[in-house]
């Protein structure tokens, strides 16, 4: 076989002259029909265009030339020399050409189910060509792609070794400890009866690790989560997880704040800036989200002192309630960009967020009713000066309102939020708005259960000026978590964890573990927290999120190089599938399928 000298998209005009062998794919091809023929040769780093010229090359040569085809494995080798009628300025090699006096054809290819190429790739069904993703991926932008995951996965360990920490693996075959999403769980052969789980993330494991003086701990890991993957999370996904004793929160944030902004700096030349923080209850109050876009405005206003003020049994209604709230968003300027029926759409995908529509009106300074217009305004004409000020109306703006519980009236506003923006073009496409939010809430209530739920999970600690509310208030307890948003997409959370036994007991009992369970559970951490555990935090960044960020994709199986569909199925090798009943017997199990009923 003919050695490579040379990638394809390295030779440039300072090569010519010098013989060069390149291997690759055949890209196109064109046979001139005058003794010459031109193809494009391929490979992860580029093109480079060669000639076969039958005034200069045997036939022996020439002629399997002229039977090449697309996407047929090759090697050629010949001179260098500049290319005949001008360069392309379209592609890095387009200066020069290679001459092809020897050919060589490793592997002649048949008609192929689909090609590499970018136009033609979102004409393609994205499950065709998951099914035959080795053919995919040979497309530029996705070679462009696993080359920058690479990129940062060596920075990523760069970085945090030049810390002061250690790459420590942790284990896959793990007990399982069902608290959030489904475990995938593995059978045992050498214990009938007995199950292992897949790591949803390494989180016992790293505290253990601070317990056992490892200090600092990094590991870009895998970790699995039955739940139905969606454009955002697969349910097998990567992360950069770390721990590091001896930590307050605002440690944590600072070098994973260095990390994220040297990140956007090494790969996209932006810089972040000190990226401020924010409460979960501002964020949640003003934007509708834990994970709020701050690229756009349109923030959300508690306008209840004032609804409380009118006779619309919408507002007057929600506000009898338990934590009843009317929300207000202003528009500037949208009573000429805001169709009645996207006004109205907007209220129908309000109701998919558990409210019970989206009431409106538009701001005109005129009429009978203190300047508002059309929807709810004659119920506004009492309190259209309150309200013009608290919103800060001009002239042709459209305020909509929401009126239900805080939690449902927030989150609901908060998607119409987004919806607003995107059917506006509010988004600048160029910018980059981190921010850190902190202040979470221990836990929620949950009514079906009748009990607590973590927020984030019940290792995270409260605020040290909160402990004393595990006892007496709960339900407004603080804790020391803290999540990293980017234009809207969380990339990283984290907390300081419980280092005490006494609090990780009281925090179990508040969700509902009785002792025993919690024993039975987590048994092995609860006793290494009795023998000398050091307050300890940490945080995970998801990779995947980071590449899609840095790349500018917002479907996450972009990023990964064999993902699964968003039916959890891998199409290039039929997985999930079945196994012989000779597999099954060494384990003592039966398959029994159960139709599920309509």
């Amino acid at each position: 076989m003919l050695k490579r000298t040379h990638m394809c998209g390295a030779l440039r005009a300072s090569d010519a002259g010098q013989v060069a062998t390149l291997c690759g794919w055949v890209n196109t091809y064109r046979d001139q029909g005058k003794g010459l023929v031109f193809i494009d040769l391929r490979d992860r780093s580029g093109i480079t265009q060669v000639v076969f010229d039958q005034e200069d090359v045997p036939d022996e040569v020439m002629e399997p030339a002229r039977g090449l085809r697309r996407e047929s494995v090759i090697a050629v080798s010949g001179p260098v020399r500049m290319r005949d009628g001008g360069s392309n300025p379209k592609v890095a090699t387009g200066e020069i050409e290679l001459v092809g006096a020897t050919l060589e054809i490793l592997n002649a290819t048949e008609n192929p189910p689909i090609l590499p190429d970018e136009h033609e790739a979102q004409k393609i069904d994205e499950e065709v060509r998951l099914r035959h993703r080795y053919i995919d991926l040979r497309r530029p932008r996705m070679q462009s792609i696993l080359g920058l995951r690479s990129d940062v996965a060596r920075y990523t360990r760069n970085f945090f070794a030049e810390h002061g920490f250690l790459e420590v693996e942790t284990p896959l075959l793990i007990r399982s400890t069902p608290e959030g999403a489904r475990d995938f769980i593995v059978p045992s052969r050498m214990y009938p009866g007995q199950w292992y789980a897949l790591p949803q993330s390494p989180q016992l494991f790293k505290q253990i690790l601070m317990v056992s003086g490892c200090d600092r701990y990094m590991q870009i890991c895998k970790c699995l989560r039955d739940e139905d993957p969606r454009a955002d999370r697969q349910a097998e996904f990567t992360q950069v997880d770390l721990e590091m004793s001896f930590v307050d929160q605002d440690d944590v944030m600072d070098i994973m704040s260095e990390y994220a902004t040297g990140l956007f700096k090494e790969f996209k030349g932006i810089d972040l800036g000190d990226i401020p923080r924010m409460s979960y209850e501002e964020a949640m109050n003003r934007y509708g989200s834990d994970r709020p876009d701050l690229r756009f405005d349109l923030p959300i206003e508690d306008v209840s002192s004032i609804a409380a003020n009118t006779d619309f049994k919408v507002f007057t209604g929600a506000l009898e309630r338990e934590d009843g709230v009317v929300k207000a968003m202003r528009i500037p300027a949208g009573a000429d960009r805001l169709t009645r029926k996207m006004l109205d759409g907007y209220g129908e995908y309000a109701k998919s967020w558990r409210t019970g529509g989206l009431p409106y009106v538009k701001y005109t300074g005129e009429g009978d009713h203190g300047g508002f217009e059309t929807g709810v305004a004659k119920f506004l004409a009492p309190i259209a000066g309150q309200l013009v000020s608290a919103l800060g109306l001009e002239t042709g703006d459209v305020v909509l309102f929401t009126a239900d519980v805080r939690p449902v009236a927030c989150t609901a506003m908060g998607h119409v939020r987004l919806k607003v923006a995107d059917d506006l073009e509010l988004i600048d496409g160029e910018a980059w708005s981190p921010l850190w939010v902190i202040d979470f809430p221990m836990f929620e209530w949950d009514e079906e259960s009748r009990r607590y739920i973590s927020l984030h999970h019940p290792f995270s600690a409260p605020r040290e000026d909160e402990v004393t509310k595990l006892d007496s208030d709960p339900a407004n307890c603080i804790s020391a978590c803290y999540d990293l948003v980017i234009n809207g997409s969380e990339v990283g959370g984290g907390s300081i964890r419980i280092h005490q036994p006494g609090v990780q007991a009281k925090v179990f009992e508040l969700i509902g573990l009785d002792e025993s369970e919690a024993k039975e559970k987590f048994g092995f951490l609860l006793e290494a927290l009795r023998y000398g555990a050091p307050p300890h935090g940490g945080i995970a960044f998801g990779l995947d999120r980071l590449v899609m960020l840095l790349h500018g994709t917002d479907n996450i199986r972009d990023v990964i190089a064999f993902p699964k569909t968003q039916h959890g199925s891998d199409l290039m090798c039929e997985a999930p599938g079945p196994v012989d009943e000779a597999q099954l017997t060494d384990l003592g199990l039966r398959v029994e399928v159960h139709q599920s009923e309509d």
